[in-house]
């Protein structure tokens, strides 16, 4: 049966309609997966000299078990950020004569082979291989410790998904275990109980007696059949089905009727942004990114190479452009037919987007602009390139958006969420910041940066002016890819 399920997601996977279109990110991210295994290799290989050379008097394997806890913590963290867990189409299956105890079996199986769970591995192994050829342990010794290290591993994989899982919708419940890994922080870093030296110490004992391997074994399955305890639980089509309590918190927009007839949309996407994580993110981060100039315009080596400046007064005030409009329109996906079903002008469905944006980059050229306190040159450059990407940049990525058909799921998380990344996503972002930044160098060498900053403002104005001619042109380029768009946003992806 786990080969039949094999089949099944190979197809899925092959079917999907985003499968051409996000062939080249999955070939970018496979290249990104070898290079940090390859770098986690040079790590394990490294890391026995490093500890030899910075504690000379002590074994290094020692020095190394007194880092567990802390790595483990950390573990625990990025997975939980990074890590997504595997998920499995399983409606179709609840309906015929399949063993749920089977699916259950493979799914949790199926998270032994996240990359995550390779990253530490690949360190382990080398170090442990150092530790045997220096002569520090024998063969069995590093053996047993490997696999108590690999079980650690899978402690993680499998804590991470009871978090996500079970105590996700009931933080209540994961409260009491939260206070009880800070009070061992605190402990720590008080230095009233040294959890890490205790925990060092229980590996090193390890060491001495390899049988003791088993322990973290026995703890890996525990959590492996504390998961699958919950999923069979929850294993039946009602869960599915049943809708979820959620508090709605009524917010007055009646403010947006004076945006006429693009109201309604206007208001949709104010919602939509509100009550859900991933396009509040956006939002969060576009604030979060006001503070970028502070890593640059405060640095004199930047300002020898002011058209790296454009590049970043075009992200500061054009961040939620591009956060948010790449994405457009998919964040609308999950009743996207619907829309395209009913006498909707698209032309004013597409303003709406376009309004939204544009009055982004107001507020990140207010925000932005005690960036004179590095001087005015600095002042004017942000609001050239607020000009450039309210009339250039926000009519670029509008039109990006009749290519995207991927679905995205608003409620998932959105650290290191790829979902709705395509071709597009990764080819508008060059001509977003490297169109400016060059037609800002070209005018400044022929002319000074004064004229330069002022020709990004011209083309800006420019474009502005011509935007209903740019919107006629936008909205002919979503009609013609419309069912191409509906038939994607309806893929699910796994």
């Amino acid at each position: 049966m786990f080969k039949r399920f094999l089949q099944l997601e190979w197809k899925a996977f092959l079917r999907a309609a985003s499968f051409g279109q996000s062939i080249g990110l999955k070939i970018f991210l496979g290249f990104l997966a070898i290079y940090i295994l390859g770098s986690c290799l040079v790590v394990g290989i490294a890391l026995y000299p490093v500890l030899k050379e910075f504690f000379p008097d002590q074994v290094p394997m020692k020095v190394a078990n007194n880092f567990i806890a802390i790595w483990f913590v950390m573990e625990i963290v990025y997975r939980f950020t990074l890590q997504s867990l595997p998920v499995m189409d399983i409606k179709p299956m609840m309906i015929n004569n399949i063993n749920r105890k089977t699916i259950i079996h493979f799914v949790l199986i199926k998270s032994i082979f996240s990359f995550y769970n390779l990253i530490a591995t690949i360190i382990f192994i080398p170090f442990g291989i150092f530790c045997i050829v220096k002569g520090d342990y024998s063969a069995i010794q590093i053996l047993a410790w490997i696999v108590a290290m690999i079980s650690m591993v899978l402690m993680a994989n499998y804590t991470n998904f009871l978090i996500k899982k079970k105590f996700a919708e009931n933080l209540k419940a994961f409260l009491p275990y939260a206070i009880v890994v800070l009070a061992l922080v605190g402990l720590e870093y008080f230095e009233i109980f040294k959890i890490s030296e205790f925990i060092g110490g229980i590996f090193n004992f390890l060491l001495e007696q390899p049988y003791l391997a088993v322990v973290p074994v026995l703890i890996a399955l525990g959590l492996y059949f504390w998961n699958f305890k919950y999923l069979r639980n929850n294993f039946y089509l009602d869960a599915s089905l049943k809708g979820k309590s959620t508090k709605i918190e009524a917010t007055d927009l009646t403010w947006t009727r004076k945006f006429g007839s693009i109201a309604p949309f206007l208001q949709n996407d104010l919602k939509l942004i509100w009550r859900n994580k991933r396009p509040k993110a956006t939002v969060w981060v576009s604030l979060l990114f006001v503070a970028y100039g502070l890593f640059f315009y405060p640095n004199p080596t930047y300002l020898n190479i002011p058209a790296f400046l454009v590049f970043v007064g075009i992200f500061i005030t054009g961040v939620f452009v591009i956060n948010f409009g790449q994405f457009i329109p998919a964040w609308d996906s999950g009743y996207y037919s619907m829309m395209m079903s009913q006498n909707i002008p698209l032309k004013q469905y597409l303003a709406s987007k376009a309004g939204l944006m544009y009055f982004s980059v107001v507020v990140m050229a207010i925000i932005s602009s005690p960036y004179i306190y590095f001087g005015k040159d600095i002042l004017y450059l942000n609001l050239a390139c607020a000009v450039y990407n309210a009339g250039v940049n926000i009519p670029l990525i509008l039109y990006a958006g009749s290519f995207n058909k991927k679905r995205i799921d608003l409620e998932k998380s959105p650290f290191m969420n790829y979902q709705g990344t395509g071709a597009s996503q990764w080819i508008i972002g060059f001509p977003l910041l490297l169109i400016p930044i060059g037609v800002w160098y070209i005018v400044y060498a022929i002319f000074d940066k004064d004229i330069a900053t002022l020709s990004l403002a011209i083309i800006g104005l420019v474009c502005l002016l011509l935007r209903n001619y740019f919107m006629t042109l936008i909205v002919e380029g979503y009609r013609k890819r419309k069912y191409i768009m509906i038939t994607g946003f309806k893929q699910q992806e796994s």
